[in-house]
């Protein structure tokens, strides 16, 4: 069973306006960011299960983005809420236990805060194993924005916060590979494999040691939709070269264990 760890949906009258935003413009997207959209894309890929990721840029509206994400979520979309520094930790836990979400993305890029800052850590230290955790880390952004989020902080908070679900997109470092593995490989942290354009950009072997590396048993597919195309993403990573076992841990398998889902695979 097929499941994506990266994927954004956006409400249809927003989604055009939301995709205008993106901060790297040599960098096209492949879908247009509306539910019905990401529903033709897993159905031509073969992705059985999205996790839809919602972001809060500013504190006020992190009650509606997890509404909207809450709304999202059936058997075929998972919904990852959001949280954000400038509400208190418990209004940051009551939106998502309102809504009954599971699960949250941080993006330093478009909120504004950086993965060492003590009051998301405050935050973190809250959620316990409660909430699993998907972050952005690496480029992307300005040189200052791009310092909000590292490697090295993903292995500082994976040390602080040993019981956090912790996932990495693009491997733990956007634009930043050979930093992120020598700071994260065999970490106990789950890396993501989106690397839009497509991880068909970096040389299979490369990413083929670096998942044996880490072990596939703590990788997990991402494709970064709209920005990248399930399919071809779920092509590179059938050209890896990887076993039969290690392709289903990092197809699905892993991340229907960190999230609880029955699967297979798992």
């Amino acid at each position: 069973m097929i499941i994506d760890a990266h994927a954004h949906v956006w409400p249809d009258r927003i989604a055009e306006i939301a995709l205008s935003a993106n901060r790297l413009p040599d960098l096209r997207a492949r879908g247009d960011g509306t539910v019905g959209g990401l529903t033709a894309d897993m159905a031509a890929s073969g992705v059985e299960i999205s996790c839809c990721l919602g972001i809060a840029n500013e504190a006020r509206h992190v009650d509606s983005v997890n509404r909207f994400v809450a709304g999202l979520t059936s058997d075929a979309r998972f919904g990852f809420g959001t949280v954000h520094v400038g509400l208190s930790v418990e209004e940051n836990l009551a939106s998502l236990r309102r809504h009954g979400i599971r699960a949250v993305k941080i993006h330093p890029l478009f909120q504004g805060f950086a993965l060492d800052d003590r009051r998301l850590w405050e935050i973190f230290e809250a959620m316990g194993e409660e909430f699993a955790v998907i972050t952005h880390v690496g480029e992307g952004g300005s040189p200052e924005a791009n310092r909000l989020s590292s490697p090295a902080m993903i292995r500082d908070i994976a040390a602080r916060f040993p019981g956090l679900r912790l996932m990495a997109c693009h491997f733990g470092g956007y634009k930043i590979l050979d930093h992120a593995e020598e700071m994260l490989a065999g970490a106990d942290v789950v890396l993501e494999t989106s690397w839009p354009p497509s991880l068909a950009t970096l040389r299979p072997e490369r990413v083929r040691d670096l998942i044996r590396k880490h072990g596939a048993e703590r990788i997990v597919f991402g494709s970064d939709w709209p920005m990248t195309s399930p399919a071809e993403e779920i092509r590179a990573i059938g050209g890896l070269g990887l076993s039969d076992d290690e392709t289903k841990k990092v197809l699905g398998g892993t991340l229907a264990r960190v999230l609880g889902l029955d699967s297979p695979w798992a």
